[in-house]
């Protein structure tokens, strides 16, 4: 090989790189190889050098070339190669643009590496950045706290289009649509937002937000919408409703919640909205009242375990399902026997310290206090017959209270709407109802697994909201992700799982995945991971920056060599990690 100038016109010369060979008849050619015109003149005489056996440097050759900088890179390649598959930049906004970019950064960072405003700008920064993400991103000035909050204003601007969007995409008329409501903690006190209410974290005595959130049937979140933290879950329903006909412009609609959200007074008003269909369950009161009509006979699961049946009176124009568990009925049952003989021993310590003889516990209000806090913890006080007096407590079972609870136990009736579910049958309906553990999936990914969503700091509502929207967008990529690397990760790849005699019985993973489960390995003899220890995994891809010992060389981006687990997990993807940034 050789250089070459090639005069050309009144252009300065091509400088091209040539390779001679001899042809076929004998007669020595020449072809090119590549255009050199735009290298630096150091460099193409450095090449010159190098090609005619010199030496371009005086230095040994592991000194030849200079490692600028290592940064992680396969994570970011993996997740921000997959936002764009998904057409998620243009769901942001069509044109490119900053904001644009800073928003991607927020959503991708949420799933990679959570964490606040501040980390991820030092993240993003090229000085102090600790992945790739801002080159890819082509962030090339210093991103600072600021920047972030008003890409967090300019995303919470765009949601009502980027949800329209997404539920174009994810929901149909007539198809099952998921929702549920979760809460999470806030500290500080200056949120409108964050108010005193049922903590589901177990936080007690800290301010909550509540979040609802809209998914397909798959589990695949589309919509989220914040309330404030008082607010109970019945409350919610109404303002979905109207979005989904509204906003995304569905005419018939299949709502699917759980029975504390869609209770008997909000079915009832949903029965005036003409379209809406819902597929719920009953609350034990109903269950009892259908128990005491003699609508429900333990006779009737003789051969099945679920059994549809009409109740005309008290539900008009609902279908019931009635399903028994064999499994959560012995569960139920041997709880119970437990939290009684707890009850009862508290009750026996506290009549026994009425009834000492050195300092006996007295006062008929003191003795029914010690009782609701030592032994109401347990909540089976019901079950009991008390009596108080100044000098003692008697008690014993109550057994007809007892019978009575543990003929439902194990039971539970599902509900929907006769019209707009009269395709299904009873253990489609089943089937359905228990798909909202898609929801409870994603709340556990959004508030703890993954992207960890609390505690909240922000004081702003509208930064709480865009907060909570971020990571439903990070939710809605990783869903994806999980999907698509089921393969390698501890995920079933089997829909629904193994296949079951019934919707009611107890869900099992399929053999295939038990195998994945038990060896730990694929059946390609990779190792199993979870979400985040892939994640993690993939971060050792690392991108790094060379320049060659030349005066006025320019640097060039070399990948480390990718493991088997990183070569699957991007073949599973579609796609190559790229070794040079590529700005979004």
């Amino acid at each position: 090989m050789y250089i070459e100038a090639v005069p050309n016109r009144n252009s300065p010369p091509a400088i091209l790189l040539r390779e001679s060979y001899r042809g076929e008849d004998g007669k020595v050619k020449k072809r090119t190889v590549a255009n050199l015109s735009s290298l630096k003149p150091e460099v193409i005489e450095g090449l010159r050098v190098l090609l005619k056996g010199g030496h371009a440097s005086d230095k040994p050759p592991d000194e030849q070339f200079k490692v600028e900088r290592t940064l992680p890179h396969g994570h970011v390649a993996a997740a921000l190669g997959l936002f764009g598959k998904l057409g998620m930049f243009p769901l942001l906004e069509r044109k490119r643009s900053g904001e644009r970019s800073l928003a991607a950064a927020l959503i991708v960072s949420r799933l990679l590496d959570p964490g606040s405003k501040l980390a991820l700008s030092r993240q993003l920064s090229r000085e102090t950045a600790t992945n790739t993400l801002g080159e890819e991103l082509g962030l090339e000035e210093k991103v600072g706290e600021k920047d972030l909050y008003r890409a967090m204003a300019w995303l919470l601007e765009r949601q009502d289009k980027i949800e329209r969007r997404l539920a174009e995409k994810h929901l149909n008329d007539s198809d099952p649509v998921l929702y549920d409501l979760s809460s999470t903690y806030y500290e500080g006190s200056t949120c409108v937002l964050a108010q005193r209410g049922y903590s589901r974290d177990g936080k007690k005595g800290t301010r909550q937000i509540n979040f609802g959130l809209l998914c397909s049937s798959e589990g695949c979140p589309v919509a989220v919408e914040v309330f404030p933290g008082n607010t109970g879950d019945p409350a919610t329903v109404q303002a979905q409703v109207d979005k989904l006909r509204e906003r995304f412009g569905m005419e018939r609609i299949l709502l699917v919640g759980d029975r504390g959200m869609l209770t008997g007074a909000r079915i009832e008003a949903l029965k005036e909205c003409e379209g809406i269909s819902w597929i719920s369950a009953l609350q034990n009161a109903g269950v009892r009242r259908l128990a005491r009509s003699g609508a429900v006979q333990m006779e009737l699961f003789d051969k099945r375990d679920l059994v549809e049946i009409r109740c005309e009176e008290d539900f008009p124009g609902e279908r019931l399902v009635v399903c028994l568990n064999p499994a959560l009925r012995e569960e139920r049952a041997r709880k119970r026997a437990e939290l009684l003989e707890a009850t009862e021993r508290k009750l026996r310590d506290i009549s026994d310290a009425c009834a000492r003889t050195r300092n006996p516990y007295r006062g008929k209000g003191r003795i029914a206090r010690r009782v609701e806090r030592e032994a109401g913890k347990y909540k089976m006080l019901k079950h009991f017959k008390l009596s108080f007096s100044e000098t003692g407590l008697d008690f014993e079972r109550d057994e007809s209270s007892i019978a009575e609870e543990s003929a439902l136990d194990g039971l539970y009736v599902v509900r929907a709407k006769d019209e707009g579910t009269g395709h299904m049958d009873e253990a489609q309906l089943v089937r359905t109802y228990k798909s909202l553990s898609g929801v409870e999936s994603a709340f556990r990914s959004i508030k703890t697994e993954t992207l960890h969503v609390r505690p909240v700091f922000h004081r702003q509502e509208d930064m709480v909201r865009a907060h909570i929207f971020v990571c439903m967008l990070a939710y809605h990529l990783q869903w994806h992700l999980t999907r698509a690397l089921a393969p390698v990760l501890f995920e079933d790849e089997v829909p629904g799982g193994a296949p079951r005699s019934s919707p009611v019985a107890k869900a099992r993973r399929s053999e295939a995945a038990e195998a994945k489960a038990a060896d730990k390995q694929t059946t390609d003899g990779l190792c199993v991971h979870g979400f985040k220890m892939l994640l993690d995994e993939l971060a050792t891809l690392c991108r790094v920056t060379v320049r060659p010992d030349i005066k006025n060389a320019d640097a060039f981006f070399k990948l480390a060599e990718p493991t088997r687990i990183q070569e699957k997990v991007f073949d599973l993807l579609g796609f190559k990690p790229p070794i040079a940034p590529c700005s979004q």
